[in-house]
């Protein structure tokens, strides 16, 4: 088995690059894994699995059964590699799949979370988990900001980056999508909507969030079936992202009866 134990080796240090820019991500086509439940969460995602990286002093190699080259590195190397203070001692290279409207399979009645140009990847992956835990039918990105197999985004998403049904695209191609399905638009916005609670999500639903500083743009407003707004009963007028798509999310299956 092959051991590396310098962090001065350039496969480690092209590791690194994979870590810090979505650049190198791109131009290898394969991003850096941190983690023992997000690896298994990537691979049983289908997520195909390139390399596998551990150190013996925190994990047997006994217990690692996925079908990759393995390669020994030393602690050393280890924390050069680790994005996290405390994780087990194992990292996989694993190959970026493609995220595109045109492949994505959806079921006959969808309902999906549409989130435009998110920026704070805390907030994307906070986003993930929730359309995991309500395990929606998929979630699409708009006008993305970041790729996302940023390791801050696996991080924050705890590898439901790999559970969900993913897709990105710009505002306009989604709309289309959208349409050419008659799937029905909802988007969170304050102008000329009315209550989330009083519209019907259970045919084919779409729920569109935007950014907490900006909102979502005119061309989703115009789009929309109808504008819809959590009424808020504090002295501000807006939440964090994540909440008001959980909330938004949760009554879509609440009228679905799950």
């Amino acid at each position: 088995m092959k051991q590396i134990n310098s962090v001065q080796n350039q496969l480690i240090k092209s590791l690194v690059q994979l870590q810090e820019k979505a650049r190198a991500r791109k131009e290898s086509g394969t991003f850096l894994i941190e983690g023992r439940r997000e690896i298994d969460l990537a691979h049983q995602g289908g997520y195909e699995l390139q390399t596998i990286l551990f150190d013996p002093e925190k994990i047997d190699r006994q217990s690692l059964l996925y079908s990759a080259e393995y390669i020994e590195i030393s602690p050393e190397v280890y924390q050069k590699l680790a994005y996290r203070d405390t994780t087990e001692g194992i990292l996989a290279v694993a190959k970026i799949r493609k995220m595109e409207l045109a492949t994505m399979v959806l079921p006959e009645n969808p309902l999906i979370l549409i989130a435009e140009s998110p920026e704070k990847p805390g907030n994307i992956g906070a986003l993930l988990r929730t359309a995991d835990a309500a395990n929606i039918d998929a979630v699409i990105i708009a006008n993305p900001k970041s790729d996302l197999f940023n390791p801050n985004i696996i991080r924050s998403s705890v590898g439901c980056v790999f559970t969900n049904t993913i897709a990105t695209g710009t505002t306009s191609e989604i709309i289309s999508f959208l349409k050419q399905r008659n799937i029905s638009i909802f988007c969170a916005a304050l102008q000329e909507s009315q209550p989330y609670h009083q519209q019907d999500f259970t045919g084919p639903t779409a729920l569109v969030v935007g950014t907490e500083a900006t909102g979502l743009t005119t061309e989703w407003r115009n789009a929309a079936t109808q504008n819809i707004v959590i009424p808020m009963q504090g002295v501000i007028d807006s939440m964090n992202v994540s909440v008001a798509a959980a909330i938004l999310i949760f009554e879509g299956k609440r009228q679905r009866g799950f």
